[in-house]
């Protein structure tokens, strides 16, 4: 009803009722980015265009240059640009056998263009090296990719990322996710009810990145 009122009080003020909306939207876009978290930041993808575009001038003056190659195809990663992000790091492999997080970065992408089994045997790579490396997100990615080919696996690796993630509603929406692909109802109910749960406990820091899986496990808790 507040949303309906501050809509005709701006129709009023605006003498437009389509500049009426576009500033309610925007109202609740900046809202949302201070309060809430669950809406994607609009910034974000121009910040990434300028850092991927003043890498690729470092490169062009300097092709031998490792770090920016890797940070580089991590942002290309972000953009889900596989093929070229598998390329630059295929170039620096030989300068980074010793690093968890190119493994990971490495594998993340071969598994973006379809080589599961490829992909699976990098990351792996990776936690052998540091199992906790980005804070266990590599068992996320491994869970996702076989959400589609091996259930059980990619229910294997959910519950491992959320092992190290013990305080995440994130691990506990997947599992409730891939809970109901199996049709496991209960299971995925409880597992739903927990991430709720979890993010009730955290303190205010936290809850901004979780507050969208919160969101996500109530709504979906509703279908089961």
């Amino acid at each position: 009803m507040s949303k309906v009122m501050l809509f005709f009080l701006l129709s009023w003020l605006l003498g437009n009722p389509l500049l009426a909306i576009l500033v309610l939207l925007l109202i609740i876009y900046f809202l949302d980015r201070q309060f809430v978290g669950v809406l994607p930041s609009i910034s974000k993808p121009f910040k990434r265009s300028r850092q991927i575009s003043k890498l690729r001038q470092q490169l062009a003056l300097n092709q031998f240059d490792v770090s920016s190659k890797r940070e580089l195809a991590r942002l290309l990663l972000e953009k889900r640009n596989f093929r070229e992000a598998a390329d630059l790091l295929s170039e620096v492999e030989a300068h980074s056998e010793a690093s968890a997080e190119f493994w990971n970065d490495l594998g993340t992408a071969v598994i973006g263009l379809g080589r599961i089994e490829e992909g699976e045997a990098h990351i792996l790579k990776a936690l052998e090296l540091n199992e906790r490396v980005k804070y266990g997100q590599p068992y996320l990615t491994l869970a996702l990719a076989f959400r589609d080919k091996d259930m059980e696996k990619a229910l294997r690796y959910a519950g491992q990322f959320g092992t190290i993630q013990s305080s995440s509603s994130e691990a506990c929406y997947l599992l409730g996710s891939l809970y109901q692909a199996l049709g496991r109802k209960e299971e995925a109910r409880a597992s739903l009810d927990e991430s709720i749960a979890i993010y009730r406990t955290l303190p205010k820091y936290k809850k901004r990145h979780e507050r969208k899986w919160a969101f996500r496990s109530f709504f979906k808790r509703m279908t089961l």
